[in-house]
């Protein structure tokens, strides 16, 4: 379905400061590693800043990572309101095939609610291990690693926890999370293309994968700072928002550095507690956050490795610009951030769009690794450059598979196949080629820097995705429906 628009406000007239926004874009614009992708704010109801850095776009699906835990812990709020689970049974009683198998105590005690907060009885992540027990069935492996604590009495980020959840949901309603919430979720609120990544087995994920706009986080936001009620509807059920965003289980080391980071208030179902208020957050820069006491929500999407310096600056930033009431004469403030918020560009990567006159032959140089400068993704094997009726253009094969894109135009040069994509770069010399790639879908760039005298190339990730997939698969799966 179309998504139908969130309601617009200009900022002051929602209390919300356009100076403080300024100084917020000013400082992430300046962090050299942080790379914002989008951002959307709500006061009071009201959609009052918006913006994608150009190449990415307002209805482009983008990878959330585990911001995607907050989306299955609404599946499961869902499904226990529908009485097909109950948070106080024990995960295993959702797979008595595994009933012989799972012999230690702890991991036959281990109940819903404790995967739901992350407070399984482990003591570090698992995946790893639960992978080694069982590949093609995670729940079973996991089960099979023995936790160290009893379940409900200390945290551990760990994935798995997040999956049996999943699973459990997909177990008892058939159905993958996409087409389980589409009806009860998703459409309700207006959020339109969604698709999770599946395993081996077909699950949908569940602890990471989910691909939706930046809109659909916004979204899932104002849905629980309005308690789960969305235009005069419950859609949650009633005392979940309270119970999903409270602490569950301490995950603090008790030091003052500690009380300053975002990852030690507590953690909830699938929620963190923030210094302010509650989030859901996914990796390099994914968040939903939820200020209750400003009545806002604030979504992004990034590529960074320093989230919590992203999360300083909003403290610093757009916190003292919620205003506990509307701002008058502030129109031309207010026209001069929206007009800054239709423009926003990353800068393309320097170079040429051709070789210099009097270089070397490019046109169908092959270029092999340099020593081990596709560490980064080893399986990319070989570049070739050509010319052609087009222009110039890259080919790059990995595994077998070949991946062609332009090089770009001084601009950003978008594709959308083979996979979605923004080029830019181009010759910084008469035997250098680097261009950067940002795979649209995902929050990832990479660099691909050609040497003509000695025919090699490197490839390095700006943030290297997690679990290494193919270059391939750096978009969103088909939507599920």
């Amino acid at each position: 379905m179309d998504a139908r628009p969130l309601p617009s406000s200009d900022p002051a007239a929602q209390g919300v400061d356009a100076t403080g926004v300024h100084a917020f874009l000013d400082a992430l614009e300046a962090a050299p590693d942080i790379e914002p992708h989008s951002l959307m704010i709500l006061r009071h109801g009201r959609l009052v800043v918006s913006g994608w850095w150009e190449p990415y776009t307002p209805a482009r699906p983008h990878l959330l990572y585990s911001l995607s835990k907050s989306f299955t812990a609404t599946a499961a709020a869902l499904a226990a309101a529908e009485g097909l689970l109950r948070f106080d049974d024990p995960v295993l009683s959702y797979f008595p095939e595994f009933e012989a198998d799972i012999t230690d105590p702890r991991s036959r005690a281990m109940l819903v609610r404790h995967v739901a907060s992350m407070a399984s009885g482990h003591e570090a992540e698992t995946l790893d291990r639960a992978l080694t027990a069982d590949r093609a069935e995670l729940v079973r492996g996991f089960l099979l690693v023995p936790p160290e604590r009893d379940p409900g009495t200390v945290f551990a980020y760990n994935q798995p926890t997040t999956y049996s959840l999943a699973a459990i949901v997909q177990r008892v309603t058939g159905r993958p999370l996409t087409s389980y919430l589409r009806p009860r979720l998703f459409d309700p609120l207006g959020i339109g293309e969604a698709a999770w990544l599946r395993d081996r087995s077909g699950r949908e994920l569940g602890f990471s994968g989910l691909h939706a706009a930046t809109d659909a986080v916004a979204r899932l936001g104002q849905l629980y700072l309005q308690d789960g009620v969305w235009e005069g509807e419950r859609l949650l059920p009633e005392g979940w928002v309270a119970e999903a965003t409270r602490p569950h289980i301490d995950n603090g080391d008790g030091t003052p550095q500690g009380a300053l980071s975002d990852w030690q208030q507590g953690y909830g179902f699938q929620f963190w507690m923030s210094r302010y208020g509650f989030r859901g957050d996914g990796a390099f820069g994914q968040f939903c956050l939820v200020l209750p006491e400003h009545d806002a929500v604030i979504a992004t999407t990034a590529a960074t490795e320093r989230m919590q310096e992203m999360l300083n600056l909003v403290w610093e930033h757009l916190l003292p610009a919620f205003g506990p009431r509307p701002l008058p004469g502030r129109q031309d403030e207010d026209t001069a951030l929206r007009e800054r918020m239709a423009a926003l560009t990353l800068p393309p990567a320097p170079g040429k769009a051709a070789p210099p006159q009097g270089a070397g032959d490019w046109s169908g140089a092959a270029f092999t690794p340099y020593g081990d400068g596709c560490a980064d993704q080893p399986k990319l094997t070989g570049v070739v450059v050509s010319e052609g009726a087009d222009g110039w253009g890259l080919r790059l094969t990995e595994d077998g598979h070949d991946l062609n894109l332009p090089v770009g135009d001084g601009g950003w040069t978008v594709t959308e196949e083979p996979l979605p994509a923004a080029v830019s770069g181009g010759w910084a010399d008469a035997d250098t080629l680097a261009v950067d790639i940002l795979f649209l879908e995902t929050p990832h760039r990479m660099t691909v820097t050609c040497s003509l005298p000695d025919r090699t190339f490197t490839a390095k990730w700006h943030t290297r995705p997690l679990h290494s997939p193919p270059l391939r698969a750096m978009r969103a799966p088909r939507a599920s429906v």
